[in-house]
């Protein structure tokens, strides 16, 4: 576990930063290109950070994606999570936190998800990547329709050689792209929507050593979908060639494939 005891609750959100941080950059924000988003740095106290990283360091159950469009390793249970992760999580869940998103966004009604699904704690190590997506657009748990994620990078002196650079493009063959580089206390925001596609597509060139980290947070509406896809899908990779193809299916195929080989081998 973390070497530090302590946790200082008034540092974990920043509530006067973000009291009129909304307001002030709502345009900016849905004026951007390729699609909705802003980024800001220094925002959180770096001292809460630091310990968020050393309790990255300590976590051991981690659930492990392999597939032709991604490599990563992902913590969704908070359970599993030290104090203060946790506790950042949980603010980055309250009210005043989704207060500062809708006026940024101007998205009335934002719920979060106290389940992490598909978010939580990422790391990718030297060679992963994520590649360019569209996220999936309904969550049936809690029958809502995602609409807004948030990225906070936890990677101290993060060189531009090491790639990780998070993408937005703007159709499938990234015609216009935005490319933001995963810098410790960088916080990404982005509206979801049916072309929002975004990942970092080139595979990390970081140090064996080092991983690309970050907390993931994404948020949801009842009833209104926004500019989602009226059908309900999961996650959506981009091909080299531009198609699109579910990561259902892609793990269907991958358990499949896993199946047949143990039982070759077990004969």
């Amino acid at each position: 576990m973390s070497t530090r005891t302590s946790i200082d609750f008034s540092k974990i959100l920043p509530y006067e930063k973000l009291k009129d941080l909304g307001i002030e950059n709502q345009q900016t924000y849905l004026g951007a290109k390729p699609f909705a988003h802003a980024y800001f740095d220094g925002i959180f106290d770096e001292s809460v950070l630091d310990q968020v990283l050393e309790e990255f360091e300590c976590s051991k159950i981690w659930r492990e994606f392999e597939t032709k469009y991604e490599k990563k390793f992902q913590m969704s249970d908070d359970q599993q999570m030290g104090p203060v992760t946790r506790s950042l999580i949980h603010h980055l869940n309250s009210s005043p936190f989704i207060n500062f998103l809708e006026e940024l966004t101007g998205i009335d009604g934002l719920i979060s998800d106290p389940h992490l699904s598909g978010g939580g704690l990422h790391q990718i190590p030297r060679g992963g990547k994520l590649g360019i997506h569209v996220d999936f657009n309904q969550y049936k748990k809690i029958n809502a329709y995602r609409r807004v994620n948030v990225l906070v990078y936890l990677n101290k002196d993060w060189k531009e050689k090491y790639g990780g650079y998070l993408e937005l493009w703007s159709d499938k063959q990234g015609t216009n792209k935005t490319k933001l580089l995963p810098i410790y206390n960088r916080m990404a925001i982005f509206s979801t929507v049916s072309n929002s596609y975004h990942g970092h597509p080139e595979p990390l060139s970081c140090p064996e050593d080092r991983f690309r980290r970050s907390l993931a947070l994404y948020y949801y509406t009842a009833g209104e979908k926004g500019g989602q896809r009226s059908t309900e899908h999961s996650t959506i990779f981009i091909s080299d060639k531009g198609k699109e193809e579910e990561i259902g299916k892609i793990s269907l195929l991958v358990r499949v494939k896993r199946k047949i080989k143990s039982l070759f081998h077990s004969n």
